[in-house]
């Protein structure tokens, strides 16, 4: 299942010293701290509880929606007054699916502060994991998720061992990549929680989320993940947050609906603690202090994860700072030459 071939590569020419350098930040967290005022890391309980109970309001009107559909299009006012308008009840409770997911999203978003059980989620495990996340976000050896691929596990031989095409390795054809990236977004979180997908590949066969004696925890936290799994049952790197991307996720209905998660995501992934209501204003003092290393995005949601899906392939087995390379072997940026090494020319994994 190949696509158009790209031109084959000359891996023993130099290729790189027209890329970007790259220098990594090098702020402790508490200098970016002390530069944002003390009251937005104050939690307001009453307006957190004001935003669940709006998302809830909403996500009962969805559903009172949804049930009143087909008996409005069969009614005989909807049917005189509708005829022949090209309008379904099918159209129509895609539409309503298409807002209730984002409003049960943002009440995951919501969750993800507070409480995950009863949205399918194991709390205590996840709060474990999730936290080393937050902490190693971007690290090759310690992060717990989204760990990319490197050039051995994808079999792609070493730059430098002559002629070799990129294609036979990464080439895929784009319906064949589109069903990949559709699999992945509604399958990946769920296989991470049960099998690991995309965790430490140096973590033993079978790793998961409900069995208290995963590698993930330690016997401290063994009763917990019992109680998460009971729950469900019932029902910093400081470089790694740099490399995080805001976007317009979904216009006004991302800041509305998923309560600015991804308008914001830098300041989360800095301060994970601080309350999803003052991402926007935490943001301006942020960018600010970090300048360059800020980095914000308003391409098309989905056209950034299509290319992102096909740019982002794998990073190089070795070296202090990697960027992911893409299917002809190449990265956007390339580290500053203290934190080269002699095997690689590549740099820190964006996400």
């Amino acid at each position: 299942m190949s696509a158009a071939a790209p031109p084959t590569r000359d891996s023993s020419s130099p290729s790189e010293d027209d890329v970007p350098e790259f220098t990594p930040m090098q702020w402790k967290l508490q200098d970016i701290r002390a530069a944002i005022p003390d009251h937005l890391f104050v939690r307001d309980t009453r307006r957190g509880l004001a935003w669940l109970a709006l998302d809830l309001f909403m996500a009962a009107c969805c559903w009172k929606a949804v049930l009143l559909i087909d008996p409005m299009f069969t009614s005989r006012l909807a049917v005189q007054l509708l005829s022949g308008i090209p309008i379904r009840s099918a159209l129509t409770h895609d539409f309503s699916w298409w807002f209730q997911g984002l409003i049960f999203t943002g009440i995951w978003v919501i969750g993800h502060e507070v409480t995950h059980t009863l949205l399918w989620t194991p709390y205590f495990s996840w709060k474990i994991s999730h936290h080393r996340h937050h902490c190693n976000h971007a690290s090759m050896e310690r992060d717990e998720v989204y760990v990319p691929k490197t050039r051995s596990d994808l079999g792609i031989p070493q730059e430098g061992n002559g002629k070799f095409d990129y294609n036979e390795y990464l080439g895929d054809a784009p319906i064949y990549t589109l069903f990949m990236l559709v699999r992945q977004q509604l399958l990946a979180f769920p296989a991470y929680l049960l099998c690991n997908v995309s965790g430490q590949k140096n973590y033993p066969k079978w790793t998961n989320h409900f069995d208290p004696g995963s590698i993930l925890f330690v016997k401290e936290q063994r009763n917990v993940v019992l109680i998460s799994n009971a729950g469900i049952a019932a029902m910093i790197l400081l470089r790694g947050a740099a490399a995080t991307v805001d976007r317009n996720f979904l216009g006004w209905m991302g800041r509305f609906f998923l309560h600015n998660v991804a308008q914001y995501h830098v300041i989360h992934h800095f301060f994970p603690k601080m309350p999803f209501y003052h991402g926007a204003e935490a943001t301006k003092y942020l960018r600010a202090f970090i300048g360059e290393h800020y980095h914000y995005s308003d391409k098309p949601v989905f056209k950034a994860l299509w290319e992102s899906y096909n740019d982002c392939q794998f990073v190089e087995d070795t070296g202090n700072v990697l960027f992911y390379r893409d299917k002809k072997g190449q990265a956007v940026l390339r580290p500053a030459a203290k934190y080269r090494t002699d095997q690689s020319n590549s740099a820190c994994k964006q996400g």
